[in-house]
């Protein structure tokens, strides 16, 4: 077993990578999707899977936010918008997974062409624009689950303005809460128009604590956080912590994508759109440490933003963070990515 999974490895990267890499990667994305559902499909297929990727062991269990995540390795929103995959993609050893970012009505996102390799870089540029099928057909995929640990990312529509944005938000939590295990909060898409004013400490205030009101009116609390842009001033980040405690949110997810250019080499860097991968890995870091030592570790930590090893791994939890995600490391780097850094995690115990 242990030599098929280092052939697959080494397959996925010198093969397997290269060829998918040769097409569109919006297609690719689709045709992924398809195969995983295929393969899954086979008889012990999914066993196979599981018993080449998964790692087992309590000592990587994580007690947060009053659930307990199998491992801190999630998968980050965005790859699994509308909740169609989440089981399958279990199945690569992911303690959790984070659907959306879902909005309450369907939306196309923005024209294509919106997404963009950049090789040399080891990055991605996304201008999707929350791109799914809408809030009320992901529950009903949702309604099917029955182990995999979710988190609910929600936005606002591309039409609604920002004065309203608080009800399409309030649509996605209310559709949502019985179907997933925590919430997050996305205000720091740099790909839907203005969306990123809401970041700002009056109108953020404003939008969590009604969501806050609703889930105390509850008979049980699910976990909120909020997903931050990485481009945020030390400044802005102080207000997060200031509305951290006054909203007495869960905790935060650091970070988004950015939409800095510094330092990349590829072709492909004056596309518009949000940047993620290798680039963003310090900065990302950078952003977790200060916000950990600023507010004295005062909430929760998840991690994403350029992590293609297992020592970017072991970077964001050591400047603070409690859990990690992963997105373009996942794509460039394979589900091997996964088992590696639990595997190192458990060595490090």
């Amino acid at each position: 077993m242990v030599f098929l999974h280092i052939n697959l490895s080494f397959m996925y990267k010198l093969i397997l990578r290269p060829l998918l890499f040769c097409f569109d990667p919006e297609k690719v994305h689709h045709f992924t999707f398809s195969a995983v559902r295929f393969i899954n499909k086979i008889p012990f297929a999914s066993s196979i899977i599981k018993s080449m990727y998964q790692v087992d062991d309590k000592r990587l269990e994580r007690q947060l936010f009053g659930l307990t995540f199998k491992n801190p390795v999630g998968l980050a929103a965005g790859f699994d918008k509308d909740a169609k995959l989440f089981k399958q993609l279990h199945n690569f050893g992911f303690g959790f997974i984070e659907i959306g970012t879902l909005t309450p009505r369907p939306q196309e996102g923005n024209p294509k062409k919106r997404l963009f390799r950049l090789k040399a870089d080891h990055a991605i540029i996304n201008r999707m624009g929350f791109n799914n099928g809408g809030v009320f057909e992901a529950v009903e995929r949702l309604k099917t689950n029955n182990k995999v640990l979710v988190g609910g990312n929600i936005g606002k529509n591309k039409t609604t303005p920002n004065e309203n944005a608080v009800e399409d938000y309030i649509i996605c939590f209310n559709a949502l809460f019985d179907y997933v295990d925590y919430f997050v909060v996305n205000v720091s898409s740099p790909n839907t128009p203005n969306l990123r004013a809401l970041q700002d400490k009056e109108p953020l205030t404003k939008l969590l604590v009604k969501l806050k009101e609703l889930n105390n009116a509850r008979p049980k609390q699910k976990p909120i956080l909020l997903k931050i842009a990485p481009d945020l001033t030390n400044e802005q980040l102080l207000d997060i912590i200031d509305i951290v405690a006054a909203t007495k949110i869960d905790g935060v997810i650091a970070t988004n994508t950015t939409i800095s250019r510094e330092g990349l080499q590829d072709g492909n860097r004056a596309e518009m759109g949000g940047l993620s991968g290798k680039p963003l890995t310090n900065r990302s870091t950078e952003v977790i440490r200060f916000l950990a030592e600023k507010s004295n570790k005062a909430f929760p930590i998840v991690g994403v933003g350029g992590i293609h090893s297992v020592q970017d791994a072991l970077d964001k939890l050591d400047a603070g963070a409690d859990l990690i995600q992963l997105y373009t490391g996942f794509i460039y780097e394979g589900p091997k990515l996964i088992k590696q850094i639990n595997k190192a995690l458990l060595k490090s115990i």
